[in-house]
């Protein structure tokens, strides 16, 4: 399991021009999903996401986890975090889990995400979504389960 993080502000995920989940302060997660990923993948990266301390303290240091802020989540299903790129120039998903497993495992992040009292916003798997975020910082982090 990968999950891109970018500290951001004023994120919105849209469909069909119509806004599905939006933040003002907090996390936007890319997250997929492979083969072999388990339901404690999901509960070590749903409780290192939180924790993860990338938000500014009083002396600018970061110190703050998207908890001490009282922040949200704009969570983003993203099976690209799986492309191959080693042959060719045209990216190979095998790695990705299938879109039946990983929609399941997505729904089951979200609500591990929402068992530490954050808002959790998300898109809508499996569809074309324009994600809009200021990245503070920028902050990017890559969190992997392996």
């Amino acid at each position: 399991m990968r999950i891109l993080v970018q500290r951001g502000m004023n994120a919105t995920v849209s469909v069909d021009n119509r806004i599905v989940g939006k933040i003002d302060n907090g996390l936007v997660a890319l997250v997929g999903f492979k083969d072999d990923d388990t339901i404690e993948d999901i509960k070590y990266l749903a409780k290192k996401l939180v924790n993860l301390r990338i938000f500014d303290d009083e002396n600018h240091i970061m110190n703050k986890s998207v908890i001490d802020i009282n922040g949200s989540i704009l969570s983003i299903s993203q099976f690209t975090l799986y492309a191959d790129c080693k042959k060719g120039n045209r990216p190979s998903y095998v790695k990705a889990m299938k879109a039946e497993c990983a929609s399941s495992m997505y729904d089951i992040f979200n609500e591990e995400l929402k068992k530490y009292n954050i808002d959790v916003q998300t898109g809508i798997f499996q569809t074309d979504m324009m994600v809009n975020l200021t990245n503070v910082g920028p902050v990017t982090i890559l969190l992997e389960s392996e």
